[in-house]
């Protein structure tokens, strides 16, 4: 009798393994498809990328992007001069690293590469040296409540994501 009760326990284990499983890859094509990022919802190559101002503010916010195959990433922020400023969330000197990409640390940008530290009032303002690569105003439309980069425009810059690998 006791050699039934261990049976039956191993069964009852292995339905539970089963049972943790799928819905361990369930989650997993949820997140693939929603393009988790911590960021938002990854935007499809098939539209621009739209960024509601109100979600703006003096930390540095993350938008995915996929063109093809190819991840990116937006960074949109609010300056101290009250402005929206945007750039693709990848070094003008280190994207082919792999991991010339930014993250926000007190008022500054860090690249994960070389550790070059960009003042966030600087984004979008600065071109040229190790810094986020902005996106300007002549690339981008803006109204009372959203900021759009063009699906064009967006694909013209997906090559400085190539090695992208952003953690």
């Amino acid at each position: 009798m006791g050699n039934n009760k261990s049976v039956q326990s191993k069964q009852s284990n292995k339905k539970i393994y089963i049972s943790l499983g799928i819905l361990v890859a369930l989650l997993a094509g949820f997140f693939a498809v929603k393009g988790f990022s911590g960021g938002g919802e990854t935007v499809e190559a098939s539209t621009d990328l739209v960024i509601p101002k109100a979600e703006v503010s003096e930390t540095a916010r993350y938008y995915p992007y996929k063109a093809g195959k190819t991840n990116m990433e937006v960074i949109a922020l609010k300056a101290s001069d009250g402005s929206v400023r945007t750039a693709f969330n990848t070094c003008q000197v280190c994207y082919d690293s792999g991991r010339g990409y930014y993250k926000q640390q007190g008022d500054t940008l860090v690249c994960q590469n070389c550790g070059n530290k960009f003042k966030l009032d600087q984004v979008e303002k600065v071109k040229g040296g190790c810094n986020p690569v902005p996106i300007t105003k002549e690339n981008k439309t803006e109204d009372g409540a959203n900021i759009t980069i063009s699906k064009a425009f967006l694909e013209q810059g997906k090559e400085l994501f190539g090695n992208w690998k952003k953690q």
